[in-house]
C-alpha cells in the first residue's frame, strides 16, 4: 500500500442498526476501488470485514474491522462496526479514532433505534456525519419519506444530496442535488442523462431543503436566500464542506450496495466533504512538564500514537491497532510506552485490511495502522522518551449483565483463565470477576448474546468449554431477637476426654457490615481466660455458613457470660466445639431472618416508555424513588430493586423499549427478604446442602 500524508487521509466509521448494510457497503467500496475482483456476501461468509468464525457463523459483525480504501489519491480508512448493542465496546473504540461517521439506514426499515444510537454517539464525540440510505434497488423503498422523517427528527440540518431515478420499477440512476444534473449507471461507470419529469416535483422540494440548510450556515446566505437569490455550485460546495465539518449540515446520500450503485458517489463525497485529520484537534498531556500537548495530527511534531484496539487471534497473533497522533512513525523507531514505562523498538509496521496485514515503511499523523507482538494494551499511549505523552483513554460502556461460569472439564481451568485473559484484553466490555465470598467466578458483559459468543469463541478458537448459569445471589443471615443458650461438649473415650461448657447470649449487633461482635462477661474464672480465643474461634467459623441456609452471617453479637471447665479434660478444641454448637442453637432461637442484597438502579428511557418500565420494576419488587427528565426527551428512573430480580433485566428492558433503554446499578445495602422469598430460598438451599452441592 502507498504512503499517504495527513491531508490525503480520511478516517470514517460506519454506524447503524444491525442488518442495515454496513458490511455490504464496505464490500461495494472494496470492489469499486479494486481491492477485490468480486463482491462477497454476508450470507456466504466471504466478506473482507467479517472474517471471524463467529461472525461468519452468525452472519453479523461482532468486531470492528479496518478496511483502507484508496480512492482518487486519498486513503479512506473505513471502520466497519457491529450494529448489535451487545458489541458497543467495538463501536466506542472505532468512534474514538474516527474523523467522521456514515450512519447507514436500511431503506426498507427507515429510522431504527440503532440509527438513533449512532446519532447520539456522533453528538457525544462531535463527529461530522453522512446519512446513507441502502436498498434503493427495492421499488417500495421511499427515499423521500426517509428524508422527511429525518428532518422531522433532527431538524433543518438534514440535507439530501441526491434523488433516485427509477424506470420500470428499477433503480437506474440519481439526480445530483448540488449540480442539478441527472446521472445514470452504465456498469461501473456513471453517465449524465436528462432529469425525468416525474422527479422534478421531488427535486424542487429536496432542492429547497438543501438550499435552506445552506442558507442556515451564515447570515449573509440567509439574507440572499430570503432575497430570492440563488447560490452558485461553487458557493454551495464550499458552504457544504465547511458546515459538514462543523456538523451544522448532515448530508443524506443513497444507493444499492448489492448492485454497487451510489457507492461511487459516496466515495467521491467522502473525499470532498469529510475532514482530513489535519482539520481536527487532538490533545494529550506531556507527563514530563504536566502541560497540555497539542498533537493535532501535526507531522512536524514529536512522534506519538494511541492504541485504540487490540486483536488477539489464535492464528495471526497479537496486533496493537494504533492511530498516529503526531509525527511520522517509521519501522525501527523506538517508542516509549508511558503506561508501562518501557521503551521498545517497533519491528514492522502494518496496515490491516480486515485480518490481512500489509507491511508499510511509515505511517503519517492521522493514519491508522498496526504493530505486531507489541506489549502495548488498548488505551496505552506510545511516544518518544524525550516527549512522553498521555492521551485520554477511550470511555467504554460498563457491563452489567453477569453470568456464572464453570469449566466443563476441570483439567481446563488454567487454560480457560488464560484464554479469558486474552479475550478481556481484546474486549474492554468483558470482565472476569472472582466472587470468592460466594465461591463463584462471574463473567460480565453487555448482554446475554455477548456472553454466549464468548463461550462459543472459547470452544471453537481456544478449544475449552465453559458452562454459563445464573449467578448465586449473595444472601446473608442475621437475627432479630435475643436468645440465651448453654451447650456442654463432653466426650469420654479412655484417657483424656473432651469437656467444654459455655453459656451465651445472642442478639443483633445492629451492624450489618461486620459478621459478629464477641464479648465476654465471665466472672469468678468459670471459664479460664485462655479459652476465650477458642470460644471466639468457634463463633468465627460458624458465621461463615449460617445455620438457616448456609449463607454467611452478619450483624450478630455473641456474649459469653458463664460456663465451666474440667482441669484435665478441657481443651481449646472442646470450647471451640461448644461455642459452635451454642451458636447454632442460639441463632435459630433468636428469630433468624434472611437478608437479600438491594441494588440502586438507574434506568434511562425515552418518555413514552416510562409507564411500562415502572410497571415492570413494581413486578420485580422494586421501589421507584423518583424520575428526572434529561435532554433528548428522556427520563432517568431511580429505584431500589432486589439484586436477585435483576437477572435477565438487560433483555427485558430492550424488549420493553425497543432497545432504547439503558441501565446501570450498584449494590446499596441489605434488607430483610419477604417471608415467601425466605421460605423458598431456605428450602432450595437445604436441598442443595443435603446433596452436598451448595456450590
Amino acid at each position: 500500500m502507498n504512503i499517504y500524508t495527513t491531508d490525503k487521509i480520511r478516517n470514517v466509521v460506519l454506524l447503524g442498526h444491525g442488518g442495515s448494510g454496513k458490511t455490504s457497503l464496505v464490500e461495494a467500496m472494496a470492489y469499486l476501488s479494486g481491492i477485490t475482483s468480486r463482491m462477497g456476501k454476508v450470507t456466504d461468509g466471504n466478506t473482507i470485514s467479517d472474517f471471524g468464525k463467529e461472525e461468519q457463523k452468525r452472519q453479523i459483525s461482532i468486531d470492528t474491522s479496518v478496511i483502507p480504501i484508496e480512492w482518487n489519491g486519498v486513503k479512506i480508512n473505513v471502520l466497519d462496526t457491529p450494529g448489535y448493542f451487545d458489541f458497543v465496546g467495538e463501536v466506542e473504540e472505532a468512534v474514538s479514532v474516527a474523523g467522521a461517521a456514515i450512519i447507514v439506514i436500511n431503506g426498507k426499515s427507515g429510522i431504527e433505534v440503532g440509527t438513533e444510537k449512532a446519532w447520539e454517539l456522533c453528538e457525544k464525540y462531535h463527529l461530522p456525519r453522512f446519512l446513507y440510505v441502502t436498498n434503493m434497488d427495492i421499488d417500495t423503498v421511499s427515499y423521500r419519506q426517509i428524508v422527511e422523517d429525518l428532518r422531522e427528527k433532527y431538524g433543518k440540518k438534514i440535507a439530501p444530496f441526491n434523488l433516485p431515478i427509477r424506470e420500470n420499477e428499477r433503480f437506474v440512476g440519481y439526480v445530483n442535488m448540488v449540480s442539478e444534473t441527472g446521472n445514470r449507471w452504465k456498469g461501473k461507470d456513471v453517465v449524465t442523462c436528462e432529469i425525468p419529469d416525474y422527479v422534478r416535483p421531488n427535486l424542487e422540494i429536496c432542492r429547497e431543503t438543501l438550499m435552506e440548510a445552506v442558507a442556515e450556515t451564515s447570515e449573509e446566505f440567509m439574507e440572499r436566500y430570503f432575497g430570492g437569490e440563488t447560490f452558485s455550485e461553487a458557493e454551495i460546495r464550499a458552504a457544504l464542506r465547511t458546515n459538514v465539518i462543523d456538523g451544522s449540515i448532515v448530508p443524506v446520500s443513497m444507493g444499492s450496495n448489492v448492485l454497487c450503485q451510489g457507492v461511487y458517489t459516496l466515495l467521491d463525497d467522502i473525499v470532498k466533504y469529510i475532514p482530513s485529520p489535519e482539520d481536527r484537534e487532538c490533545a494529550g498531556i506531556n507527563v514530563k512538564t504536566n502541560e497540555i500537548y497539542h498533537a493535532d495530527y501535526d507531522f512536524s511534531k514529536a512522534k506519538s500514537a494511541y492504541v485504540y484496539k487490540t486483536m488477539m487471534d489464535p492464528f495471526i497473533g497479537k496486533y496493537s491497532l494504533i492511530k498516529v497522533c503526531s509525527g511520522v512513525i517509521k519501522t525501527d523507531d523506538s517508542m516509549y510506552n508511558k503506561d508501562t514505562e518501557t521503551e521498545s523498538k517497533i519491528g514492522k509496521l502494518y496496515v490491516l485490511q480486515g485480518n490481512k496485514p500489509q507491511e508499510v515503511s511509515e505511517l503519517h499523523a492521522g493514519d491508522l495502522g498496526a504493530l505486531a507482538k507489541n506489549a502495548a494494551s488498548t488505551g496505552d499511549t506510545l511516544s518518544t522518551k524525550a516527549t512522553p505523552i498521555a492521551f485520554a483513554r477511550t470511555e467504554f460502556s460498563k457491563p452489567y449483565t453477569a453470568k456464572r461460569y464453570k469449566a466443563v472439564n476441570k483439567a481446563d481451568i488454567d487454560k480457560i483463565s488464560q484464554s479469558l485473559q486474552k479475550l478481556t484484553e481484546e474486549d474492554k466490555t468483558l470482565q472476569v470477576v472472582n466472587d470468592a465470598q460466594n465461591r463463584q467466578t462471574l463473567l460480565y458483559g453487555i448482554g446475554d448474546q455477548h456472553l454466549d459468543i464468548v463461550a462459543s469463541r472459547l470452544e471453537n478458537e481456544y478449544k475449552v468449554k465453559i458452562e454459563l448459569s445464573e449467578p448465586k445471589v449473595a444472601y446473608r443471615e442475621t437475627i432479630r431477637k435475643k436468645s440465651d443458650v448453654e451447650y456442654k461438649y463432653k466426650k469420654q473415650s479412655g484417657g483424656h476426654g473432651q469437656y467444654g461448657h459455655v453459656k451465651m447470649r445472642f442478639e443483633s449487633s445492629g451492624d450489618l457490615n461486620t459478621a459478629y461482635v464477641f464479648e465476654q462477661e465471665v466472672v469468678g474464672g468459670a471459664v479460664p481466660k485462655n479459652y476465650f480465643p477458642a470460644v471466639e474461634k468457634g463463633i468465627a467459623e460458624s458465621v461463615q455458613k449460617g445455620p438457616m441456609a448456609a449463607y454467611p452471617v452478619v450483624g450478630v453479637k455473641a456474649v459469653l457470660y458463664d460456663g465451666s471447665y474440667h482441669p484435665v479434660d478441657s481443651s481449646e478444641m472442646a470450647f471451640k466445639m461448644a461455642a459452635s454448637q451454642a451458636f447454632k442453637k442460639g441463632f435459630m432461637e433468636a428469630g433468624p431472618v434472611l437478608l437479600e442484597p438491594i441494588s440502586s438502579l438507574k434506568v434511562t428511557v425515552p418518555d413514552p416508555y416510562t409507564g411500562d418500565v415502572m410497571g415492570d420494576l413494581n413486578k420485580r419488587r422494586g421501589r421507584v424513588l423518583g424520575m428526572t427528565p434529561v435532554a433528548g426527551g428522556k427520563q432517568i428512573i431511580e429505584a431500589d430493586v432486589p439484586t436477585s430480580m435483576l437477572y435477565g433485566y438487560c433483555t427485558d428492558l430492550r424488549s420493553m423499549t425497543g432497545g432504547r433503554g439503558v441501565y446501570e446499578y450498584q449494590f446499596a445495602r441489605y434488607e430483610q427478604a419477604p417471608s415467601d422469598v425466605q421460605e423458598k430460598e431456605v428450602a432450595a438451599r437445604a436441598a442443595k446442602v443435603a446433596e452436598g452441592s451448595e456450590d
